[in-house]
């Protein structure tokens, strides 16, 4: 049997040092920060055109229960339709979250070598990628675990290090050790001996090598995903693992869990090997991260978005919904969204995360949403609100409908600006037009549908005594959401 090369994607993560475009409901993964497409786009179509010598199985994602129908979405927009998507309860670290992959993958009896690749990295070259690929492929299908190391061009303190020996098998370096983020004077030192490689987090192992090295370090780990994947629902679009097994799995990254385990139990057979890559690799951790694999200006200023500067130097401007200006400024980053603005050094911004830890400590929604918040179905932004009334602009993509709920709390005031909209209001159903409007009376069963072949929109005005997204009740729901108590 041919093996085959499965693409693992780990979605998890809330890229807070990317605050405040990255936040937990809509985290750096699902922008599109390095060009056109989303960083899980360009993750998902990476392994795209990866020589034929390499059999490559549909793409295996693990994702966040609250994020099932932005990864979903995505990978439509990709044309990427025979993805599996498996739905963490809560988040568990990579370890628990590469062994329900490693479960899922044997489900139908194959043993296939898995490439483990968070969702939120940037590949510039993608030829040198797959070169490194088919190296550990050929590798990793011999029974071992290989990570990449990449190849550090300065004394950088933001990622930790993999530590590697002479040995080298066909293009493989045997891992001597891992070291934890350093300071600046041990991230020099690195640089110097020149066998310190930036830990890129990225992994190749067959699914059973990984279940047996799990089986040794974490039986605690393998038993509860695999109680819970014994128990796990299985429908068209989602593998949903059980969530009370699951949340009993012990969190553990892959290197703590296996990768720094294995030169101490020499009889698994399983060795830890690292390849050196340079293929402009970056985790795009934080905004200086961001600034240095973007195009930059003959000043060396980044500019995304509506943004414009006169004398600045080395900067990165983002603007999301207005115009960005900047004068004199050098090494500055300023980061706009609708709700919120981030001014700060290029080189603090690892410092950005005491931002976030502040919001949330103060009980800030900042920290965890934005204005502008999508659903299966589309998207809505609060634009405006007061004391007793809220105005939403809502965007329902063709073919999609809200579910049908009630509110105990509030009336509506729906007003269509563009498409037709399809209204259940109590036991009516009525077709409205652009301009055309309807009146929901508290308590009333309603729901919108959007029957059209291109986007609706209509600008929703709430009245009443309590607004929050809480007070809804549902009676059907196309996706599955009868049982949830928030969103619309």
């Amino acid at each position: 049997m041919t093996d085959q090369l499965l693409p693992v994607i780990l979605c998890g993560g809330s890229g807070t040092r990317l605050w405040p475009l990255s936040r937990e409901t809509y985290p750096k993964q699902f922008h599109a920060l390095a060009g056109t497409a989303s960083m899980l786009q360009d993750t998902a179509t990476r392994l795209v055109g990866i020589s034929s010598e390499v059999e490559l199985a549909a793409p295996l994602l693990v994702c966040n229960f609250e994020h099932r129908f932005l990864v979903a979405t995505q990978l439509q927009q990709s044309n990427i339709d025979n993805a599996r998507i498996l739905l963490e309860p809560s988040g568990r670290n990579t370890a628990p979250a590469l062994t329900i992959a490693a479960l899922q993958a044997q489900a139908d009896g194959q043993d296939p070598v898995m490439l483990a690749m968070p969702a939120d990295h940037v590949i510039a070259d993608k030829p040198a990628f797959h070169s490194a690929v088919q190296s550990a492929f050929r590798v990793a299908s011999a029974g071992h675990l290989v990570t990449f190391g990449i190849v550090a061009d300065r004394p950088e303190t933001g990622y930790g290090y993999i530590q590697h020996g002479t040995d080298e098998d066909n293009g493989t370096f045997e891992v001597q050790s891992f070291v934890e983020k350093p300071d600046l004077d041990h991230a020099k030192a690195y640089l110097a001996a020149g066998n310190y490689l930036w830990n890129s987090g990225l992994f190749v192992v067959r699914s059973s090598v990984w279940l047996k090295a799990m089986k040794q370090f974490r039986p605690d780990i393998l038993a509860a995903c695999e109680q819970s994947m014994t128990n796990a629902q299985r429908d068209a679009d989602f593998v949903r693992p059980e969530a009370n097994a699951f949340q009993q799995s012990p969190s553990d990254s892959i290197d703590y869990a296996v990768m720094e385990r294995l030169s101490k139990a020499p009889e698994l057979g399983i060795s830890a090997r690292v390849i050196p890559l340079k293929a402009g690799w970056s985790d795009v951790g934080a905004w200086d991260a961001l600034w240095s694999v973007r195009d930059h200006d003959r000043d060396g200023n980044a500019i995304i978005g509506n943004a414009v500067q006169h004398g600045c130097t080395n900067s990165l401007f983002l603007s999301s919904s207005r115009l960005v200006a900047g004068v004199g400024l050098d090494h500055i980053a300023v980061v706009e969204t609708p709700d919120a603005i981030l001014v700060a050094d290029l080189r603090r911004t690892q410092e950005v995360k005491q931002i976030v830890a502040h919001l949330q400590k103060h009980g800030k929604d900042l920290a965890h949403s934005h204005r502008k918040v999508h659903r299966p179905w589309g998207w809505y932004d609060s634009i405006d609100y007061g004391d007793r009334f809220q105005v939403k602009r809502i965007v329902v993509n063709p073919g999609a409908s809200l579910s049908l709920q009630m509110h105990h709390h509030r009336a509506e005031h729906w007003v269509v600006v563009r498409g037709t909209a399809e209204v259940t209001n109590g036991d009516k159903l009525q077709l409205l037009g652009e301009n055309e409007s309807t009146f929901i009376p508290l308590g009333h069963m309603h729901r919108l549908r959007n029957p059209g072949k291109m986007p609706l929109e209509i600008v929703e005005v709430q009245s009443g005594s309590y607004l929050g997204e809480d007070d809804i009740v549902r009676f059907e729901d196309t996706y599955g959401r009868v049982a949830e108590t928030t969103g619309s």
